[in-house]
């Protein structure tokens, strides 16, 4: 008997006999499984929140009641419950459901979430808003742990104390954010609320209130005095009161018993905000996620009954491992380089760092602001800090970037991974905006590599320049040139005439077409390139390599030379690449017929990088298409006097 088969909504949840939830629960796993094995996803946490969120849609009405989810990584089994069961195996897939909560795809996403830390201060702000209009619906928000690395967290806590709202904040506590957690928070959670002391503390002091209940003694006083006995043995609950919630727990957040009786409960609780703090296990109910929780929170397509990947043609090395080795072939002659990571180690591919120098490594849990203003500080020493950080999460960080950093000339080093499109995470992690939020700010140093070769000579450049500087390079692999094996560096601000092989700065070849590309855009530029040929269309390809400092030296020669500049970026065009060559026009007052093609002015959701690329005209035939639109190009096959026609 299927019992998730009948299940459509939250209502149909609540008809089930309470002793039947856990088979419920094992449903809901097998179909989270089911579907990662398929499109990848985001499994260990999803697994691991399964029993949390059918008590929770068991005992509160949503969507009038309103629940909102940190990150949403562990949202999986509330899509199933509200309606998306049957969707469930399309999940970032394209056209598919989202990997995490959108509130255009279901009035049960009550708020969109995919950076950590922002669920306290969004759940505050809804339940604020709920009172000021005198609806008197439950608000819960359910954080993970990891979460509470983010210093945002507490700034929503702190708020959320003052106001003294009736808001539920679920603590999902499994010890780990993407990788093991890091900080003194955490160590507070782990040693302190989930010791067996403890446990049996508030077993005992629920039973002496009971007896006091009983025999009609007055239970305020000595509650109070006991409450506040059990505090100073056990500061973790007392961090959470001292900033004004009420802390119930830890709870086990797989005993689903356990958790609908505390929720029922909570409304006899709920003249203060609480923090239920709930233990649960990522992965639970699939062992090979047990067993390895990193590898298994966020997983590409597998085999369900082995839990290995599926088989992958053999590829070049990954744009982050490139980065990776060149930092530690760097760090092993240069001692004052220092790794720093924001709760990705395996993703930027610092963990391969931590291994060789493990003193010279930090990883500061989910707090940008704090990674660049802590490596700030390490460069006022004289050491030279490199932070690892995806382009979508430097966002994050960007008034340090500008006040500590840049205002002070202090020569901290971004590498910049997933800039550009990531895929099946979608909107809110494709690093499309990390040009355009860079190249404002002064004393900025900025460079993309065409290729897996140029990105660990960027590297190598990055620490030879004595200002700040970042390098942004996509996700996945690099196209498996030849690897040089000495790193050099790149004179700063100087680009490269990558096609055709006869043209070099010193003499450009008159062109119809300049091709001014960069990082990920050179390649496909090419092939444009090499496309207009066989129409008789001369052209030029510059790879630029720097965003920041534009090479002033061969823009001059190209417009002496060339009627029609091209940009190819892969970020977005308001403030991008492209917008920095037209300033630069403008400001040398030259006239010149510009193309710009970029991500355009919209937000775009998860399919793979391929298909957004093409969607925007960033493979060689958009960017060819797009040219034959700007300009009426003659298709025959001459060689010489071409005339390119503005439209």
């Amino acid at each position: 008997m299927s019992f998730l088969h009948g299940i459509n909504s939250p209502e149909d949840l609540k008809k089930i006999r309470q002793e039947d939830l856990p088979l419920v629960a094992q449903e809901l796993r097998q179909s989270i499984i089911e579907a990662c094995a398929k499109n990848g996803g985001h499994l260990g946490g999803s697994l691991g929140a399964v029993d949390l969120i059918v008590a929770l849609h068991y005992c509160f009405n949503m969507p009038k009641d309103k629940i909102v989810w940190d990150v949403g990584h562990q949202a999986y089994a509330h899509k199933a419950l509200t309606g998306r069961k049957d969707k469930l195996n399309t999940i970032r897939s394209t056209g598919g459901l989202s990997g995490f909560p959108k509130r255009s795809e279901s009035p049960y996403d009550t708020f969109g979430t995919a950076h950590a830390s922002t669920g306290i201060s969004a759940a505050l702000g809804i339940k604020t808003a709920k009172d000021l209009k005198q609806e008197n619906n439950s608000v819960i928000v359910v954080v993970g742990d990891g979460g509470l690395t983010g210093g945002m967290a507490y700034e929503g806590l702190n708020h959320c104390g003052h106001l003294k709202k009736n808001l539920i904040v679920v603590l999902n506590d499994n010890g780990m954010s993407i990788s093991q957690n890091v900080g003194a928070i955490t160590q507070f959670l782990t040693k302190r609320a989930s010791s067996d002391t403890y446990l049996k503390v508030r077993e005992e002091l629920k039973h002496l209130l009971t007896l006091l209940s009983q025999h009609g003694i007055p239970l305020l006083s000595p509650a109070e005095k006991i409450r506040a006995f059990v505090k100073s043995f056990f500061p973790s609950g007392i961090f959470f009161e001292s900033l004004g919630l009420r802390y119930l727990g830890p709870f086990d957040g797989h005993n689903i018993e356990e958790l609908i009786k505390v929720f029922k409960n909570v409304p006899q609780l709920h003249s203060h905000p609480l923090l239920v703090h709930v233990i649960t296990q990522k992965g639970k109910g699939y062992t090979p996620a047990e067993n390895n929780p990193v590898t298994y929170h966020g997983v590409s397509p597998f085999d369900p009954t082995t839990g290995k990947s599926l088989p992958k043609r053999p590829a070049p090395p990954s744009y982050t491992t490139v980065f990776a080795k060149s930092l530690i072939k760097l760090a092993q002659k240069n001692k004052k380089i220092i790794g720093i990571t924001a709760a990705m180690p395996e993703g930027t591919g610092l963990d391969l760092f931590a291994k060789e120098f493990p003193n010279r490594y930090f990883d500061v849990g989910i707090a940008e602001q704090h990674a660049a203003v802590f490596a700030a500080g390490l460069a006022t020493e004289g050491l030279e800090p490199a932070c690892a950080i995806y382009s979508t999460f430097l966002q994050r960080a960007y008034d340090p970037i500008i006040h500590d950093i840049a205002l002070q000339k202090l020569p901290v080093r971004f590498f910049l991974d997933r800039a550009g499109f990531v895929g099946s995470d979608g909107a809110t992690h494709h690093g499309t905006f990390d040009i355009s939020y860079l190249r404002c700010i002064p004393n900025m140093v900025i460079m993309s590599p065409k290729d897996e070769n140029e990105l660990q000579h960027m590297v190598k450049t990055s620490f030879d320049v004595k200002l700040p500087t970042a390098v942004r390079y996509p996700r996945g692999n690099g196209y498996g040139v030849k690897m040089d094996e000495e790193l050099h560096s790149l004179e700063i601000g100087k680009a490269q005439i990558v096609y055709p092989e006869s043209a070099t700065p010193q003499t450009v070849l008159e062109s119809d077409i300049a091709f001014i590309a960069i990082g990920s855009m050179v390649y496909p530029s090419m092939k444009a390139a090499l496309l207009l040929a066989e129409q008789g269309v001369s052209s030029i390809v510059v790879n630029a390599r720097f965003i920041k400092p534009l090479d002033e030296e061969l823009l001059l020669k190209l417009a002496e030379a060339i009627p029609y500049f091209v940009t190819v970026e892969e970020n977005v065009l308001a403030g991008g690449f492209g917008s920095a060559i037209l300033e630069w026009l403008s400001k040398k007052g030259i006239s010149k017929t510009v193309l710009n093609i970029g991500i355009p002015d919209e937000f775009f959701d998860h399919a793979t990088p391929e298909e957004l690329k093409s969607q925007c005209g960033l493979d060689a035939a958009g960017i060819l298409r797009a040219v034959q639109e700007k300009f009426r190009i003659s298709t025959q096959q001459k060689k010489s006097n071409i005339k390119l026609i503005q439209r």
